[in-house]
């Protein structure tokens, strides 16, 4: 059964008026009439870790809107939905972590594509047929709203995932007449050879050097953080926009949406130095490191030396003033960590400290907290294992909660240390399988060392001692390594496949 449709005209217009009476920067959505919403976080981003879900493969909250779910076929719908992410939010939130990144919820495709050899349907939202209405697979304009407030009361951030670059497969756009002319495609045979005018994976590729379809497509998004109290804006396939398209969206969502509102991008293969005319030009305020990962794993395998796997962490500081790197163990595009890591998850959670110690936003994809395997495609968008709360669609499906526990610890630490997030980096044991770095930040009198020991036998060290210490005895923060204090030096015993972080003893702190 196909959904009724409004005319595109009509809902060009629609958001126009929708932008006109958005609220203005800096104030608040209403939450219901004379209430206002719950004010967003006022926390700097340099602060925060992110958690990403794919609404699908969380929580069916609402089975009334299961259209076409199928938990068993890896390709799709399995019936999450914003719903059951409003009614398990605490599962996120209890972690530790501040702000919530959201899949595409716009209304997608109808259909099926079988190209990967099984019908595979727009559960993870990336395949748009209308920028201006939700999908009614997700829930509605409400219920976004609803979870955005939600958000807001337990003092998590939301980023809502946009693409601009791409429409769906056989999306309705490339058939209005006002519209078709719009999109390169496959079918017009209108489709480049270069990052900026190919259709990705056979997408049709929207115009995005025509004003008319530029001025849509952000009048479109904005109207939605306008209207519903988003923090801001994950996006997708950058690369694929040219530049003077990304800094007219930066200053339009600087005027319409303050400049507070937050904006991610995803530029595929991005480190510091790919990124870095993004951030010159000030199209963007953080990008994902996708080098993060591979140079993690790497160094929990023994492949490589510690010393190139510190200087690789050490040149991941080299950014401009408020620009920051988002980096990330396992995501929806490549294989998870800990299938890369064969199950280990004594490795993978040397990996985690990493991760969680390292300067930038970490970026935490749903359930590899709980040891979610998160193999390659599809079986990386699996679902959030719920052992036996019988939450669909991952019911029954096993979870480790003492890796959900050192998650939580390590979350608490990162929360408690500002040298953990914005200090600066020094090496100082960086031969052999025991790691350790400082991470200081100077003007908040912290420092705290990491240790980590990627060989299998104990492995101790003798360092200097942070002067922030003064005299203060330390301790390992995460529980497990011996540390003790003779004068101006620490001495730190590692155990075998072992993480530490050691610091002052602080009843404040964890």
């Amino acid at each position: 059964m196909t959904r009724a449709r409004s005319p595109l005209p009509a809902l060009a217009a629609a958001l126009l008026l929708a932008a006109c009476a958005g609220r203005a920067p800096g104030s608040v959505v209403p939450a219901a009439a004379g209430v206002a919403a719950p004010a967003p976080p006022d926390r700097p981003w340099t602060d925060d870790v992110i958690y990403f879900v794919l609404v699908d493969r969380f929580a069916d909250g609402d089975p009334l809107n299961d259209v076409k779910v199928d938990p068993r076929a890896a390709g799709a719908f399995h019936g999450g939905d914003l719903k059951g992410l409003i009614d398990h939010l605490d599962e996120i939130a209890s972690l530790g972590v501040t702000a919530l990144w959201v899949n595409p919820i716009v209304d997608n495709i109808d259909g099926f594509v079988t190209g990967a050899g099984f019908p595979d349907w727009a559960y993870h939202g990336y395949w748009a047929d209308d920028l201006g209405a939700l999908d009614r697979r997700f829930g509605t304009e409400e219920q976004l709203r609803q979870l955005v407030e939600a958000c807001h009361r337990r003092g998590l951030k939301v980023l809502l995932d946009v693409v601009h670059n791409h429409a769906g497969y056989g999306s309705r756009y490339l058939a209005e007449p006002r519209t078709k002319g719009w999109l390169r495609s496959e079918e017009a045979g209108t489709c480049g050879a270069d990052d900026l005018t190919q259709c990705v994976a056979g997408l049709p590729d929207f115009r995005t050097e025509l004003p008319e379809v530029a001025d849509y497509l952000m009048g479109a998004h904005i109207a939605w953080a306008k209207r519903t109290g988003l923090d801001g804006f994950r996006l997708d396939t950058v690369k694929h926009i040219d530049h003077a398209f990304w800094q007219a969206h930066a200053r339009r969502v600087d005027a319409e949406l303050g400049p507070r509102f937050f904006l991610l991008g995803e530029v595929w293969g991005g480190d510091r130095e790919v990124l870095a005319p993004y951030f010159a030009g000030d199209e963007l305020d953080a990008g994902f490191d996708f080098s993060f990962q591979g140079n993690a794993i790497a160094f929990v395998l023994g492949r490589g030396r510690t010393v190139a796997f510190d200087r690789y962490l050490a040149s991941r500081h080299g950014l401009p003033p408020g620009r920051f790197l988002s980096h990330y163990l396992s995501s929806h595009d490549v294989p998870g960590a800990l299938s890369q890591l064969g199950g280990r998850k004594d490795l993978f959670r040397l990996a985690a400290a990493l991760q969680l110690t390292s300067s930038g936003i970490p970026m935490i994809y749903y359930g590899e907290e709980v040891g979610r395997p998160g193999g390659d495609w599809p079986d990386n968008r699996s679902d959030f294992p719920w052992g036996d709360r019988g939450v669909s669609p991952g019911k029954g499906l096993p979870r480790d909660e003492s890796l959900r526990a050192f998650y939580q610890r390590l979350l608490a630490i990162r929360r408690a240390h500002p040298a953990l997030t914005r200090g600066e980096h020094a090496g100082l044991a960086t031969d052999g399988d025991l790691y350790v770095f400082q991470r200081r930040d100077a003007a908040a009198g912290d420092a705290v060392l990491v240790a980590v020991n990627r060989g299998a036998s104990e492995a101790t060290v003798r360092i200097p001692a942070p002067r922030e210490w003064g005299t203060s005895e330390p301790r390992d923060l995460l529980g497990g390594a011996r540390v003790a204090r003779a004068g101006a030096e620490v001495t730190l015993a590692v155990g075998p496949h072992a993480a530490a972080i050691a610091a002052p003893a602080d009843p404040r702190r964890p």
